[in-house]
């Protein structure tokens, strides 16, 4: 429990429907706060490219990186078999307390059952990744569990706007990692979490990974800042 900031506050927002803040601290980013609340919203609160997600699901759903299971429970309310993959304990508990049927706590990387018609992955879920090398591991871990028409439906977004100066000029160092690479500390009251990496990737950077592995590449929208609603689909 002590390295679950994410787990503790959807736990104590479960029990008590008081919404606290979450720290999130970047390496290269100023820090930022995610309500727990966040986590609990409804269809109606919820942005249009997450609707618009939703509405594309199809068949046998797995959604990954659940959390307290806003989108895994929207889905079984309209009678989608969907299954609820999250690797923190506290947030399973809470997603099985409110009603969800097909909770899977484990690390996607490491999870193999069932084949799926679409694999699901929002609030730039895909992000799980951590690094540009490891794409070519996650697809074909995903390949392994989409049935052969199966899609991955996704978010993210092209974040190299952050590293523009007031001039327009850019100080991306073109030595260094892929700029889209981020390390992120979650901090939740008096309990700090373990630093993990974490993937943003453009649509020009994962277009040509994807045909190499296997998928095809399309965009059902764009967002109002950099972000994108992509489809992988299987060949």
């Amino acid at each position: 429990m002590q390295s679950d900031p994410l787990g503790s506050a959807v736990n104590e927002y479960f029990e008590t429907n008081c919404s606290a803040d979450i720290l999130v601290e970047s390496n290269i980013a100023e820090d930022d706060v995610i309500p727990s609340s966040l986590f609990f919203r409804t269809y109606k609160t919820m942005p249009v490219l997450e609707k618009l997600a939703l509405s594309n699901c199809e068949g046998k759903i797995l959604d990954v990186g659940a959390a307290a299971g806003c989108h895994s429970l929207y889905l079984q309310n309209q009678n989608f078999d969907v299954s609820a993959l999250e690797m923190s304990e506290l947030c399973c508990n809470v997603m099985s307390h409110r009603g969800m049927k097909k909770v899977i706590a484990h690390d996607f990387f490491l999870y193999s059952g069932n084949k799926f018609d679409t694999i699901l992955l929002l609030m730039n879920g895909i992000g799980i990744v951590g690094t540009l090398k490891r794409l070519d591991e996650f697809l074909a871990k995903a390949k392994g569990l989409l049935k052969p028409s199966g899609r991955i439906i996704f978010d993210s977004s092209d974040i190299e706007y952050m590293y523009y100066e007031e001039d327009g000029s850019k100080w991306i160092n073109l030595n260094n990692k892929y700029y889209g690479e981020m390390i992120y500390t979650m901090q939740y009251k008096e309990i700090t979490g373990i630093p993990f990496e974490w993937l943003f990737v453009d649509y020009n950077t994962l277009a040509p990974l994807a045909m190499k592995n296997g998928f095809d590449l399309s965009i059902l929208a764009t967002g109002n800042h950099y972000d994108y609603l992509g489809v992988l689909k299987k060949k």
